[in-house]
């Protein structure tokens, strides 16, 4: 019982003690900067605070009533933080950039004395990666022939449609109106592919 009651009372001073020494805001007491590393013994119960130091010459007294106190952040300096984060660093993936779609655009028909003519082309992003006729002249003789010189000399992946990427194709010997008829409507086609 005994103990119990030297145990409370202990807690008692040493918590008045804590309330003396800190002070609330407003009151006249100073507390003493020890310096760093110096450890900080608490003043022992019933003991008065420390008198504070004299000021030296040409200070401002601290600590007296109507005199202003420090505070701790007059004392020491800041640290000092950023006002702003860093802009982030942009993010950088591993993926596969997108692949360009492919689109078909058709040309016009484009009739000539030995029949129609048109032209579809198929485009990956804006680069014409293949052409086909969906329509040619066709008949006996000399004209079937000639639509299948046009055909081979224009069209498919390897074709001067795309190996020139324009409308600007040699004419075919034989077939210069199916030829003029075919770049036509190539090049209404590329215009509307734009």
């Amino acid at each position: 019982m005994r103990r119990a009651f030297l145990a409370i009372t202990g807690l008692a001073a040493s918590t008045t003690a804590l309330v003396v020494l800190k002070g609330s805001p407003g009151t006249s007491q100073v507390a003493q900067e020890v310096p760093a590393g110096q450890p900080v013994s608490p003043a022992p119960a019933g003991s008065a605070p420390p008198a504070a130091e004299s000021p030296a010459p040409g200070a401002t007294p601290t600590g007296v009533a109507g005199s202003p106190r420090p505070s701790r952040s007059a004392t020491k300096a800041p640290a000092s933080r950023p006002t702003s984060k860093a802009p982030a660093a942009p993010r950088t993936t591993t993926s596969k950039p997108p692949q360009p779609t492919t689109r078909r655009v058709t040309g016009p028909i484009v009739e000539n004395e030995y029949g129609n003519v048109q032209v579809q082309i198929v485009l990956s992003g804006s680069r014409i990666v293949e052409a086909l006729t969906l329509e040619l002249p066709s008949g006996p003789g000399e004209t079937e022939r000639h639509s299948d010189d046009v055909r081979r000399a224009y069209n498919g992946t390897s074709g001067q449609v795309v190996r020139n990427q324009s409308a600007d194709l040699d004419t075919v010997s034989g077939a210069t109106e199916t030829s003029a008829s075919y770049e036509q409507s190539l090049r209404a086609a590329i215009e509307q592919a734009r």
